[in-house]
């Protein structure tokens, strides 16, 4: 494929695909290894609502309604884990699982009682968004990306990706120090003065604003599988943290790259005359690659292995 080709058609999708696993690979390690990966899954889930929302007050499927709206639900939806964890007594994933269930179930509800026939919003976006059609009509090659009148064009939804993984980012390099003594000894965190119930309220609200913004583009299933599979897949590379987030973010740019590639030409290697999703092609190749590392990663037997520091 030419640049004058690739650059229109393929650069952002596949851009805002590494962004988007990225951004939530990062925060997944952290979730993974305090045992609240699901977490992620309850948020990419119960967004829907907020954005349901948003449409039926707006009346347009606009960036940053969407956005507020699925930031309001997000932060509603870690208020009621919390509330519903603490009031009833339960543990933590029965806590989610409540309310992942009703939000999720509440939004398509709304979903189907709103009228979105004049605008790209139904339950299959919300689940493989629309990584595909994020084309940028303006380029005519790799010149465009030096071109300031071709970058004003540039699909919203690569922007607003990168300018959240830059967030993601800092977010992790500034506390680095406070996350890994907190994940791993929160006694000992509490004994030197860290207030570790912010830092977790931080850690999920971050996971939070990392799905929200992925959530147009790509929708729930990436979303879900970034969060946990790359993470999970790069705890069984190494028992150290830097080395782990290392791992887990080789394994969410390869499976976007594969995943987008495979998704467009897959099929026509195999002889079928339509591509696939590219989001659900993205999350089975970070399935794959967990598989992999369960099978052949050197810290896949762990006993009585040390944890990872």
């Amino acid at each position: 494929m030419s640049g004058a080709e690739f650059v229109p058609l393929s650069l952002v999708p596949l851009l805002t695909g590494i962004f988007v696993a990225v951004a939530c690979a990062l925060p997944g390690n952290f979730l993974v290894l305090r045992r609240q990966a699901l977490i992620g899954d309850a948020i990419s889930h119960v967004v829907l609502p907020g954005i349901v929302v948003a449409f039926l007050v707006t009346g347009a499927v606009t960036t940053w309604p969407m956005l507020l709206g699925a930031a309001g639900a997000a932060l509603v939806a870690v208020i009621g884990i919390e509330g519903v964890r603490r009031l009833g007594q339960i543990e933590s994933g029965a806590a989610m699982g409540v309310i992942f269930t009703a939000m999720f179930a509440g939004g398509v509800l709304l979903l189907e009682q709103s009228d979105t026939s004049n605008v790209h919003l139904d339950v299959e976006h919300a689940l493989y968004g629309n990584l595909e059609s994020l084309i940028w009509l303006d380029a005519v090659g790799w010149s465009s990306l030096w071109d300031a009148q071709a970058l004003a064009t540039l699909p919203v939804e690569l922007p607003r990706m990168a300018i959240t993984l830059v967030f993601v980012v800092l977010f992790t390099v500034v506390f680095w120090r406070p996350l890994k003594i907190s994940t791993f000894d929160e006694g000992f965190a509490q004994t030197i003065g860290m207030r570790t119930n912010l830092l977790g309220l931080a850690l999920v609200i971050v996971a939070a604003i990392a799905a929200v913004a992925a959530f147009d583009a790509v929708g729930s299933i990436i979303v879900i599988a970034m969060f946990i599979c790359p993470p999970a897949a790069a705890r069984l590379m190494t028992n150290r943290l830097e080395r782990q987030v290392a791992w887990s973010v080789v394994f969410a740019v390869v499976a976007a790259v594969l995943g987008y590639v495979f998704a467009g030409y897959g099929p026509l290697w195999l002889g079928f005359a339509d591509s696939v999703s590219a989001a659900g092609m993205i999350a089975t190749v970070s399935g794959v690659i967990l598989g992999l590392a369960a099978v052949f990663g050197p810290h896949r037997l762990r006993g009585s292995a040390a944890p990872v520091g």
